[in-house]
Formats: C-alpha cells, sequence, structure tokens
C-alpha cells in the first residue's frame, strides 16, 4: 500500500527553490572513545537553526554520498552532521586489512562519536537520527541515543537473505557462501569495490554482516541483548520505504520496522509513479534530483525541529 498523497485530480503546485546562498560547511576530525580519529563534516545553516539531523550511513557508503542532502537540509535551518564509519571514506586512516572494526564496532564507537559531536554544537536542538540502511539498523546498539528526539529510517529492512528482493535473494547464497568466505582470507578485508557488491568492507565488518544475513532475526538474533535493546527504544519513529527497491522487499522492510514495537512509529511507502519520478530504489532517495519529490515534500515534515 502506497503513502497517502494528494489527490491525484488535483496535484500539488510545484515547490520553489530554497534561496541559492550555501550554507557553512566544514570537516573535522573527532576521537573515538578508543583514540582512533572519524572524518565528520558539519554543515551549518546560515541563520538560526531550528533542529539537527545525523545523517547515518549505509553498509560500505561514504559520507559524501549524502553531501546534496545535508546541504539542502542546513540550508532550510537545520544543523547536520555526516561522518564515516572507520574504514570507509575519510575515515580510512590505515590499511582496511589492518581494520579490525565490526558493525558493533561501528555503532558502539563511530555512530556514538558523530551523536556526541553533534548534540555539542547543536546544544537544545531536537537531534532527528536519519539512517540509511544500516544507519538505521543499528539505533539500539548506539550509547547515548536517548538523546535523539525521533528516528527517521530510509530504505531500511531486515537483512534477513530469505526476506531480501526476489533477485538479490537469488544472488546472497553465491555472496554468504563463496566470496565472503574466500575473499576475506586473501585480502584480508572484502574488497567488494571490484566485485561490484558493497564496497571495500572490513573483514571483521563483513563476517558480522554476513552472520547477521544468514539468522532469520537479523543482528538481533547474534548480538547479545539486542531483542532487549530494540523492544527498548521509544522515541518518536517513520520507516520510509520505497516501492521499487532493489534489495529490501515489503517482508524485510517490516521485520526490521517490527523489532521498534515499543515506539510510537508509522510506516510510509513511497511508489515512484505516485511521484512522478522514474525511479528511486535503495538510494535513489539521497539523491539531488529527489529534492522537490521526496526531500521537500516528504522528509522535512517528518524532521524533529523547533517552530
Amino acid at each position: 500500500m502506497s503513502a497517502a498523497l494528494a489527490n491525484p485530480v488535483f496535484p500539488p503546485a510545484p515547490v520553489p527553490a530554497l534561496a541559492p546562498a550555501a550554507p557553512a560547511f566544514s570537516e573535522f576530525l573527532r576521537g573515538a572513545p578508543d583514540g582512533l580519529p572519524l572524518a565528520l563534516r558539519d554543515f551549518r545553516p546560515r541563520g538560526p537553526a531550528r533542529g539537527a539531523v545525523l545523517v547515518a550511513p549505509a553498509m560500505g557508503v561514504a559520507q559524501r554520498f549524502y553531501e546534496p542532502l545535508a546541504t539542502f537540509l542546513a540550508a532550510a535551518g537545520l544543523r547536520v552532521i555526516t561522518f564515516d564509519y572507520r574504514g570507509i571514506g575519510a575515515s580510512r586512516l590505515r590499511r582496511l586489512a589492518d581494520e579490525p572494526a565490526d558493525i558493533m564496532t561501528w555503532a558502539e564507537l563511530d555512530a556514538a562519536t558523530a551523536l556526541a559531536a553533534l548534540a555539542e554544537r547543536a546544544p537544545g536542538l531536537p537531534i532527528t537520527w536519519l539512517g540509511h540502511s544500516l544507519g538505521g539498523q543499528i539505533i539500539p546498539f548506539v550509547p547515548g541515543h536517548e538523546r535523539i528526539a525521533k528516528a527517521v529510517l530510509v530504505a531500511t529492512g531486515s537483512g534477513y537473505w530469505r526476506t531480501l528482493s526476489r533477485p538479490l535473494r537469488r544472488r546472497a547464497p553465491l555472496l554468504w557462501y563463496g566470496l565472503v568466505p574466500t575473499l576475506i582470507p586473501l585480502f584480508g578485508y572484502f574488497p567488494g569495490r571490484r566485485f561490484g557488491v558493497v564496497g571495500d568492507v572490513p573483514g571483521n565488518a563483513m563476517r558480522q554482516w554476513r552472520a547477521a544475513c544468514l539468522h532469520p532475526d537479523y543482528l538481533a538474533g547474534i548480538v547479545p541483548g539486542a531483542y532487549e535493546r530494540y523492544a527498548a527504544f521509544t522515541r518518536p519513529l517513520t520507516s520510509i520505504a520505497l516501492t521499487d527497491d532493489e534489495m529490501m522487499s515489503d517482508a524485510g522492510i517490516t521485520a526490521l520496522y517490527d523489532r521498534y514495537a515499543a515506539a510510537p512509529r508509522r510506516l510510509v511507502r513511497l511508489d515512484p509513479a505516485e511521484l512522478d519520478v522514474p525511479r528511486i530504489g535503495h538510494f535513489g532517495f539521497f539523491k539531488k534530483e529527489m529534492q522537490a519529490p521526496l526531500w521537500q515534500a516528504h522528509l522535512l515534515p517528518e524532521l524533529a525541529q523547533h517552530a
């Protein structure tokens, strides 16, 4: 079922473009609790901010991918921080074969560091956690996540391989039983970029992801105490699913959404045909051309901000 949209007989008027003045932007390093410096970007509105947003990336995706959206949100009056997990993008500060991080490292150290940085730089502002795929799966494992006012998940579902989209489900056994067990011992990490799969990822992170994707309960089934952590999350949450997502099926989206059972929540399914865009998919939500049909119309109203 698609999200409730404007009456198609009387479509909404075109959304005017925001003022062209670019928001302030800076890059900085911040030490994680174990001392490792992480790369972050800070997008600041020209005037007083009404809210703050932390953009938590998908698996293997560098923060620069989210720059158009972060720039748009800052121009709309929001303080935004993006970041790279260690071993990814600008936080790849050593040979990937020497990077021991797994997914829980990314959640417990890296995402927590970025969240703390945003809270310090945007005191008193309501914080929205904007998680893309993996970035929406790890919230309960992030120390200090209680300080967020709301979570918005985009293209976020269970990675259990039997609930993936049909095309991806057919290829999953090759990835999990062939490529991952073979390539990590050879390279010391997962060299996904050269195979067009996920991207280059630390070996331990890929091993942990493999274990999760082979378990019916995904991360909840392999991380001690995970069931309780998901059940304890009570902040308002909106999950935005795309009907043409080439990775996530409805079953996968619903499975992860239901983990957040104690949260006041709603699930929104967006159909590109109803939005008059040719395609969105798993990554298209964050592309610049989605400013009017998605960011302005469907994302901004979901973000926590002062009136």
